[in-house]
């Protein structure tokens, strides 16, 4: 384990003489060669480190050089029913050029959607699509842009990232696509919020999980072309977004807000319309809607039901009483990420955040901060007393941080989680991140297996961090997470993560269902102050109620009736449910589960119930061939605007402070050599 001190040593001064102009000549190219020998292999090991980040732009191949030509807009259209969200996401791609070609997109989406549906729009004719095996549709969709007909493929690149495809766009034609998918609505803190990735912050791989990745057909970048180095001539406009959301909430709301945009709320009757302000928007960052239900209606319970093929679905919300709780000793570990693509307001916002953490201590805590980029730090070699002189030491060290390197967590991650607390206190890990990892599997992996009694708090950094990520770390760390997305959040939000990790509401969830059910989370996580239990579930009646057990820390008991006026049908929660079983059984096979067996369950899911997945892909033809077979098709890129917040240099997590070092090296050795001819 690497423990990096941060006193400064004392340095030794020998007496100054003035050295003769060959021996300072010398001296000086002895410098430069060192710095270049260490900075090149360090450039080196994160190159091989780390895949080719999603290429940015959207850039067409023309010969040796990359042009911009084809032009995307995007719609979105929220109809949210109670807990239940159906999204709707249409773009048009317009081709600008004179040829023919295909478009291809990376479309983030929620961690947790449901994506189910695909229409291909080409004026007045509309193509709908459906859900076949993934090579089978990749089949389908290669055979069709091939043949000079009109196409669209969905496929998943990871659970909350897509890539959408489509081909044979006619010269100055316009083709639409609208992709739909279902999502819960999540409830915390007394507020309904629903969020809509619009861009990606792009990943790191290191160089072992690529490896892995790619033996194991799991690359994120598998199904995307290679982009090749070359000149870029141009560049085109971002894509922008066309947003309204219709909100039936069944109660009175007190508030209805957005904190990452400007909207405009009217409402008719129990029903909110939510629109842009400036109508269209650049897709820099995430979209978050927020509700917060009128005091004295605020929800304690809620079932939502659906019924598909013969099989009963249900989504119960149960928001347990707030109770006083006495403060636990904890042994707090401070995880920040200060790689390269934490540059610009990201790193400021985990500063931040780290430094209100620190500021909270109580004197009878413990705690530690570890720092990582490609490289980790402990600031101390085991957790110390939050005594004034260590806590001050500590910030110190916080605010010196600056982000550069690649996005190696796994080392962080383990130093973090390795060796026990001492008997009476609580260890609780807070990871900073914006979680830009290719490795997701391998991180999960490790905290699965090495968390021991810890609890995991990922604090999502940034305008569009890796949600599914941050869902799943929690998750499997039982613990919570929190997202920031500006620094004007960062003191109330670490204020409110801090408070609840004092006052945990219940642990050991169990719930007793009548007769069979399935239900997902399987492991119900402990909830803190101002959560709310959400699990959705299959069940072979919707009738009696729903048992839930739990300690806080006296037993706890609460029936939630299946039926009666406390029911509300939902179309679509069985999607939501389906969408759970395959991320459980994914996570299986994440697990080393056999997967001749787990796959086939996968895919029998998701056609079941109309879903991509790793296994399964939406695709849609046009019957009718359009292009001529003399004429080639070309292939575009479209690709997500760099993330508000972030810089462009620094959007690969690869280390541009050591790019530019070496470019320094350079400079400086070519100035030695014209001063020494000189």
């Amino acid at each position: 384990m690497h423990v990096r001190e941060t006193r400064k040593p004392r340095l030794y001064r020998s007496p100054r003489v003035p050295p003769r102009p060959l021996l300072w000549f010398h001296l000086m190219m002895t410098l430069v060669v060192a710095l270049a020998f260490a900075c090149v292999p360090a450039l080196a090991d994160e190159r091989d480190g780390a895949e080719d980040p999603e290429p940015e732009g959207l850039m067409l191949r023309e010969g040796d050089r990359w042009v911009a030509t084809l032009a995307m807009d995007t719609t979105v259209d929220m109809q949210v029913r109670g807990l239940l969200a159906e999204v709707s996401v249409r773009q048009t791609y317009r081709n600008d050029s004179s040829q023919w070609r295909e478009g291809r997109y990376l479309l983030p989406l929620p961690e947790d959607a449901a994506v189910g549906a695909l229409t291909l729009r080409i004026g007045k004719r509309l193509i709908e699509g459906e859900i076949r095996e993934k090579e089978k549709a990749k089949a389908i969709y290669a055979a069709a842009a091939a043949n000079g007909q009109r196409a669209s493929l969905v496929e998943q690149n990871r659970p909350n990232l897509f890539q959408t495809a489509v081909a044979n766009i006619g010269p100055g034609e316009e083709i639409e696509i609208e992709v739909r998918y279902w999502q819960p609505v999540a409830y915390r803190d007394g507020t309904f919020s629903l969020n809509l990735p619009l861009t990606l912050t792009p990943r790191y791989t290191p160089a072992a999980s690529s490896a892995q990745a790619l033996r194991e057909g799991h690359s994120a970048a598998q199904a995307l072309p290679a982009v090749d180095s070359a000149v870029i001539a141009g560049s085109a406009l971002p894509p922008s977004v066309v947003l309204t959301a219709e909100i039936e909430p069944g109660l009175p709301l007190a508030t209805l807000t957005s904190p990452t945009h400007r909207v405009t709320v009217m409402a008719e009757g129990s029903t909110y319309r939510v629109t842009l302000s400036n109508f269209a928007e650049a897709t820099d960052r995430d979209f978050v809607l927020q509700w917060q239900p009128v005091p004295s209606k605020a929800p304690r319970s809620a079932v939502f039901t659906d019924r598909i093929g013969g099989e009963n679905f249900a989504l119960v919300m149960l928001v347990p009483p707030t109770l006083a709780a006495v403060p636990l000793p904890r042994e707090l570990i401070l995880v920040i990420d200060n790689s390269g693509s934490m540059s610009g307001t990201s790193m400021e916002q985990a500063i931040e955040a780290a430094d209100r953490a620190l500021a909270r201590l109580r004197p009878g805590d413990r705690f530690n901060v570890v720092r990582f980029d490609d490289t980790f730090d402990l600031l101390y070699p085991e957790a110390v007393p939050a005594q004034p002189g260590n806590v001050a030491r500590a910030r110190s060290f916080v605010r010196s941080l600056t982000a550069d390197g690649g996005t190696e967590m796994l080392p962080a991650l383990r130093a973090a989680l390795a060796g026990a607390a001492p008997a009476g206190y609580l260890r609780q890990v807070v990871l900073a991140t914006d979680a830009a990892v290719g490795n997701e599997d391998e991180l999960l992996a490790l905290i699965e297996a090495e968390r021991g009694e810890a609890r995991l708090f990922p604090v999502g950094i940034g305008s569009a961090p890796n949600g599914h990520f941050l869902r799943k770390a929690a998750e499997t760390g039982r613990g919570t997470q929190t997202v920031i997305r500006n620094v004007e959040e960062v003191t109330e939000a670490m204020d409110r993560l801090l408070a609840k990790l004092d006052r945990p509401a219940m642990r050991d969830i169990q719930l007793d269902w009548p007769g069979v059910a399935e239900m997902y989370p399987a492991r119900v996580p402990d909830l803190y102050e101002g959560e709310a239990l959400q699990v959705v579930a299959r069940l072979d009646q919707l009738q009696d109620a729903v048992t839930v057990r739990g300690l806080r820390p006296q037993p706890w008991v609460r029936r939630v009736p299946l039926g009666g006026m406390n029911t509300t049908p939902s179309p679509g929660i069985g999607r939501l449910w389906a969408r759970a079983r395959i991320n459980a059984l994914e996570d299986d096979l994440r697990r080393g589960g056999d997967s001749d067996s787990l796959k086939p369950m996968i895919v029998d899911v998701a056609l079941r119930h109309g879903l991509v997945s790793a296994y399964t892909s939406l695709v849609a033809v046009d019957r009718t061939p359009v292009r001529p077979k003399d004429q080639g098709l070309g292939s575009t890129q479209m690709m997500n605007s760099v993330p508000d917040g972030s810089l462009e240099f620094a959007q690969g997590s690869t280390g541009w402070l050591r790019e530019l070092l070496l470019a320094l090296v350079l400079a400086l050795s070519a100035f030695f050599l014209l001063r020494a001819r000189g």
